[in-house]
């Protein structure tokens, strides 16, 4: 049987933060995906119900899946994938304003939070932080 065992240092604190919060982005993608478009400055088009399912299955799977596992098995590895998400996402965004033209307030607050949701688990998988 799987136990959650609560965390017991800062580090795993800081790992436990970014994997709920991973989890919560899930929860509003799975169940407020046209909120979750509106968030993200995306539009859906008329007649494609195809991209409403976008939300719900490509990004609450990813936030949802790799979230609670972090937390139900609470292994190095598991920490590392959720922060190894989270740091691509932030470089994609960071790509993205290089060579995209998105030099937004939106986009550096985004890549604020993205970075900070990466380097939670990572610094704790990789012993930086106890």
């Amino acid at each position: 049987m799987i136990e959650i065992i609560p965390p017991q240092s800062l580090g795993e604190w800081l790992a436990w933060a970014s994997a709920l919060v991973t989890i919560l982005f899930g929860i509003i993608c799975f169940f407020l995906p046209r909120t979750t478009y509106k968030i993200l400055r995306l539009r859906t088009v008329e007649g494609v119900p195809e991209a409403v399912s976008e939300s719900r299955a490509t990004m609450a799977g990813f936030y949802l899946g790799v979230g609670i596992l972090a937390i139900m098995f609470a292994q190095p590895f598991i920490w590392m994938a959720l922060g190894a998400g989270w740091f691509f996402t932030a470089l994609g965004r960071l790509v993205s304003i290089v060579f995209d033209r998105g030099n937004t307030l939106f986009n550096w607050i985004s890549i604020l939070i993205e970075a900070a949701l990466a380097a939670s688990p990572l610094l704790y998988a990789l012993g930086y932080i106890a």
